[in-house]
């Protein structure tokens, strides 16, 4: 059998070139999507602050909620633990005289606390940032030595005085006694450079700069009440202190206890050892690979489907082409099940050949991707792509799996053919299984009408929701085959059927409703899937930039500034006269614990003054009020909250804060989900700065606020606040969709390049009979232009269905052709690709003088 597989392959190696050629892309979309994400979960910070330091105890990192159930079966009690975490955007403080504690256990040399948070300096005009973009953070100088930090030259720092690391001072060109203006949550200062420090053989750490204030000053700068960690450094000779500093610490902990690895959470305080000290660190500090988790989750499933989806049908038509071949094996004595299993060795043999090369150019593809969500900032500028040789075999091996299952369902009709059909001058494959295609139809239908009507798309996961409703429909429109194309070809075969030629072409795909749902089943996949993600995208780009517009239309400008604004100095702004109404922001996240999960969600801190609304937030019920908070309306709806409701939130550092519901708003989007008074976020948000001031005013104002607070910005109100964050969601978008139509074009060139090659013995006929070359050469086009039309009209059927849908999920609003030029040039792309594919193939067969006559296929 393996001989007969091998000998098959190599007689024909024309005809199984497509299929290899699907093989090589599906695994290299496999290895490269399923190395991104592997990467970025097991991706680790680049450096450890706490290096010097045997434990590190740090304060609340994360919101953990353990939820127990009990069960009983068979008269036991079956106890049920189940743990949900979500991290915290900022960093829990620890009490003030834990350190002091610490210290004096046996063994421990010293314990340092720490105080970590975020500054914005600038020097010389412009904003000083650590490598690839990387966040400043201020420490006080004790801390230097949990790195260590060592000086290179100049003094520790003294009273209004500061040390930078070398890496900031070198690329800001900062040597000691210049001056630097510092701006944290509690104001801006000037402090003096009075040294240079750095770690050891390096000139800093690789994902934050490094500012080193007095110990006496760093808490009035950073607002903090107490450190956010401690580092312990071990005396000579002294054994594991983790138990020791576990029993210190449980002696003044709130509740609860779990060990976890390197790490022991006891109430709100961690203690960690090893390579989880690094988590100790302030959050802001380290790249988040939260959101980049997601974007390559979604990717490798997009990838994976359009995969699985063209390969899948590229064997099943390879298998199609060889029906008469199958008949001649069945006259000669072959049986079903010795035809299902050569395929099947075939399959596998090609699949495996097909891994050789296809590994490689995953590697390939996963670096170009990487590379280039680097540059829209989607993942932290640190992200590499790590080989892992695990995940290119398991890419492999799902090649093989996907390739083996569509040969031997390919198979299992194929087999039944009839002996007698070897004398015919075709073959075609057994009638039969619409039931079978008619179920799966109907539940992959079933299964997009529940995602479309339950599921709620006007979330945080309604562009993953749509894209799986559009996969639904697409394996509804597969599985029945030529039942969904055989109508539409009847229609379009009749209005594009003109003249002689045209009328032959419709005859032939009228007749041919199998090869035609081969080929026009990966166009529908081209024009529903990307152009569902590219206009859900655009929609919500536009719906964005209305919102925002629709909020701030009141104002009469904005107040920035380039490194964002104090609370007090926002509060300057606010106060000067002819300012007739002012709203600032301060953006945050809380997080939210229900059903025993906890979820983090975007929101403001805000303020406001004067006699005039500066900032509209669409209100739909009750009001915004100091003291008080207020939720959107896909909040409130989440979790079923109702105006005057108490609603406990926790607030970034993990702090638990108890509010009143004064309100629900619905223009949510590029702003948040929650708004809460501006001060309270200011307390417990490590950055806690004004990202911008909605101000309305008299005319001259505008010079009296740029007088008061030197620095500042004033423009006119625009929706310019969320343009950024747009710009990379969308341009994250279109990269998926550079990524999946790349992929789909090959498969469908790929596709009408089988099906024509199995079409020889036709065109021969077709010549014995009297046909021109030119005259095949428009039967070719005329067959693709009625194959093109029925696939781009079951697609924009698929599309419709979805994108209107999620239109009205976002805002009430009936969209299908979000954007017309967006969508005519993805149709006119798929017909011009389709076309090209259609014809192109024959125009190469027929140049070659060999087309067999009477022969049988070669």
């Amino acid at each position: 059998m393996i001989r007969l597989a091998i000998g098959t392959l190599r007689r024909h190696r024309g005809a199984y070139a497509g299929t290899f050629l699907a093989a090589v892309l599906a695994v290299a979309l496999l290895s490269g999507g399923g190395l991104l994400l592997a990467s970025v979960l097991t991706a680790k910070p680049p450096a450890d602050r706490f290096a010097a330091a045997a434990v590190v105890v740090s304060g609340e990192r994360a919101v953990t909620v353990e939820t127990v159930t009990h069960k009983k079966k068979k008269n036991k009690d079956k106890v049920k633990r189940k743990v949900k975490t979500e991290r915290l955007t900022g960093a829990g403080t620890l009490p003030a005289g834990l350190a002091d504690r610490l210290a004096a256990l046996p063994g421990v040399a010293a314990a340092v606390p720490d105080l970590a948070f975020p500054v914005e300096v600038t020097a010389k005009g412009r904003a000083l940032r650590g490598a690839d973009g990387a966040p400043v953070v201020g420490h006080g100088w004790a801390s230097a030595g949990l790195t260590p930090y060592t000086m290179r030259n100049g003094n520790p720092p003294g009273p209004g005085e500061a040390v930078l690391d070398a890496d900031l001072a070198t690329r800001a060109g900062l040597t000691a006694g210049a001056e630097v203006t510092v701006t944290s949550r509690t104001g801006v200062r000037t402090l003096r450079i009075s040294g240079i420090a750095a770690p050891a053989g390096r000139d800093g750490l690789p994902a934050q700069g490094a500012l080193f204030v007095a110990d006496a000053e760093a808490a009035a700068l950073s607002g903090l009440d107490g450190p956010t960690a401690v580092g312990i450094l071990a005396a000579p000779g002294a054994g594991d202190l983790r138990a020791a500093v576990e029993q210190a610490v449980a002696g003044q902990a709130v509740t609860g206890q779990a060990v976890t690895g390197g790490s022991t959470v006891i109430g709100a305080v961690t203690v960690l050892t090893g390579d989880d000290r690094v988590r100790a660190d302030l959050p802001g500090a380290l790249p988040d690979y939260i959101a980049p988790i997601s974007i390559f989750g979604f990717l490798i499933g997009i990838t994976a489907f359009a995969a699985v989806f063209v390969l899948t049908g590229t064997v099943t038509l390879g298998v199609r082409q060889r029906l008469r071949e199958l008949a001649l094996l069945r006259t000669a004595g072959a049986t079903p099940g010795q035809l299902r299993r050569l395929l099947s060795l075939e399959s596998l043999l090609l699949a495996g050949c097909a891994a050789i090369p296809g590994a490689p150019l995953g590697i390939v593809a996963a670096e170009a991707v990487a590379a280039r969500f680097r540059r829209l900032g989607a993942v932290p500028p640190q992200f590499t792509v790590q080989i892992n040789p695990l995940v290119l075999i398991a890419a492999a091996a799902a090649g093989l799996l996907v390739t083996a299952v569509a040969a031997r369902i390919a198979g299992r009709r194929a087999a039944r053919i009839a002996p007698t059909q070897a004398l015919t001058e075709t073959a075609g494959a057994p009638a039969g299984g619409w039931f079978t295609r008619v179920l799966a139809a109907v539940v992959a239908a079933g299964g997009a009408v529940a995602v479309l009507t339950f599921v709620p798309l006007g979330g945080p996961f309604g562009m993953g929701m749509s894209f799986v409703s559009s996969a639904l429909l697409l394996c509804a429109v597969a599985a029945l085959g030529p039942l969904a194309v055989r109508p539409l070809t009847a229609v379009v075969s009749r209005l594009l059927g003109a003249g002689p030629v045209g009328r032959l072409a419709a005859q032939v795909t009228r007749a041919e409703p199998r090869r035609v749902a081969a080929v026009a089943v990966p166009l529908v996949l081209m024009f529903a899937i990307n152009a569902t993600m590219l206009l859900n995208s655009r929609m919500l780009t536009g719906i964005t930039a209305g919102e925002q517009a629709a909020r701030t239309a009141s104002a009469t400008a904005q107040v920035t500034a380039p490194q964002g604004l104090a609370l007090g100095t926002a509060e300057a702004v606010m106060a000067v006269p002819g300012v007739t109404g002012a709203a600032a922001t301060v953006p945050t996240r809380i997080v939210v614990v229900a059903g025993g999960k906890p979820e983090d969600h975007v929101a403001q801190g805000l303020l406001t003054t004067g006699t005039q609304a500066a900032l509209d937030l669409g209100f739909t019920a009750g009001g915004f009020s100091d003291g008080a908070f207020a939720a959107s309306r896909y909040l409130a709806g989440l979790y079923g909250w109702t105006v005057g409701q108490d609603v406990e939130l926790r607030l970034a550092d993990g702090h638990r804060v108890r509010l009143r519901l004064t309100g629900v708003y619905e223009r949510s989007r590029g702003f948040g989900d929650a708004v809460l008074p501006a001060a309270l976020v200011a307390a417990h948000d490590p950055r806690g700065l004004v990202r911008g001031i909605s101000v309305r005013y008299d005319p001259g104002t505008a010079e009296r606020i740029r007088a008061a607070v030197p620095g500042v910005v004033v423009t006119p109100s625009s929706a310019t606040e969320a343009a950024g964050d747009a710009q990379e969601q969308q341009g994250a978008w279109e990269l998926m969709v550079v990524v999946t139509l790349g992929f789909t074009a090959i498969a469908i060139l790929n596709t009408f390049a089988i099906a024509t090659t199995g079409r020889r013995r036709e065109f021969a006929d077709l010549r014995l009979a009297g046909a021109t070359t030119g005259q095949l050469h428009r039967l070719a086009a005329r067959e693709a232009l009625i194959v093109v039309t029925a696939g781009l009209a079951l697609g924009a059927l698929i599309t419709g269905v979805v994108v209107g849908a999620f239109s009205v999920a976002q805002d009430g609003v009936f969209r299908v052709v979000v954007d017309p030029a967006t969508y005519a040039t993805m149709a006119a792309g798929v017909a011009a690709l389709g076309l090209l594919a259609g014809v192109l193939p024959a125009r190469v067969l027929l140049r070659r003088r060999a087309l067999p006559a009477l022969a049988d296929d070669q």
